[in-house]
């Protein structure tokens, strides 16, 4: 197969997605900005389940990452809970719509237009959290992640992720029958891209339990705790089929 730039097809995938009304791109009220100063406020990593308050702890005065976290929905208010928060994008469309937000709630943020398969662009040391929603299946290699996501949060830091753990990979567009074997990985296999250009999904790729989970173990982080979640719609819902996991580790 020739070598194809799957970041900036996947970077031009989600900004059609969000002009098409995408429910990640869009972006939170005011009237949910200000009810985020009063405690009041729910954020996901995956697509059901609001991740529990607990995880996420006083955010006064720390530094937040938004690792592929654009959008204007996470950062808005981690931001109104007192939070100093960047984010790094690789959609021009996610960011713009982080921009408009602090420039309608009147805050600065740090927003950056950049590729998480890359080393980030931080130093050591840098931020307590990372939030880092669903969205490494859209990178070839996790593994380089996890250790730049380790070198840049202080110690005590913590890492909060959702990630796909492979299965909608296996299924059809209906998610009624096995089409295919995993791993999922369009550069090498031409059906695989074949199904991601019918469907308009970008370049897409299924990731292990291992990769995703040891992978973060194998880059220094303790493991804390874990939930799982579904599509949130489908046959694989209706089956209470888990899809996602999220976790939250600490450095």
């Amino acid at each position: 197969m020739n070598p194809i730039n799957y970041q900036k097809i996947n970077q031009q995938t989600i900004n059609n997605w969000i002009d098409n009304g995408w429910e990640w791109g869009q972006p939170i009220s005011h009237t949910e900005f200000e009810e985020a100063k009063n405690g009041n406020f729910a954020v996901k990593l995956t697509p059901t389940k609001s991740v529990p308050k607990n995880w996420i702890g006083d955010l006064r005065g720390k530094k937040v990452l938004g690792l592929a976290s654009g959008g204007g929905q996470q950062m808005p208010i981690f931001t109104a809970l007192g939070a100093e928060c960047t984010v790094l994008d690789y959609s021009d469309r996610q960011i713009e719509q982080e921009r408009m937000v602090a420039q309608r709630e009147g805050y600065l943020i740090t927003l950056l237009q950049e590729d998480m398969s890359k080393p980030l662009p931080f130093s050591d040391d840098t931020f307590d959290m990372i939030f880092h929603p669903v969205s490494n299946c859209y990178i070839e290699k996790v593994k380089p992640l996890w250790k730049e996501c380790y070198r840049v949060l202080k110690k005590g830091g913590v890492l909060l992720s959702g990630l796909d753990i492979g299965i909608n990979y296996l299924f059809d567009e209906e998610e009624k029958t096995l089409i295919n074997t995993l791993p999922f990985n369009p550069l090498n296999n031409e059906e695989h891209l074949r199904q991601m250009q019918k469907s308009n999904g970008g370049i897409q790729f299924s990731h292990t339990l291992e990769e995703q989970i040891n992978g973060q173990l194998e880059a220094g982080f303790t493991l804390l705790s874990l939930y799982d979640d579904t599509n949130g719609y489908g046959n694989l819902h209706e089956h209470n089929v888990a899809s996602y996991i999220a976790t939250r580790s600490i450095k």
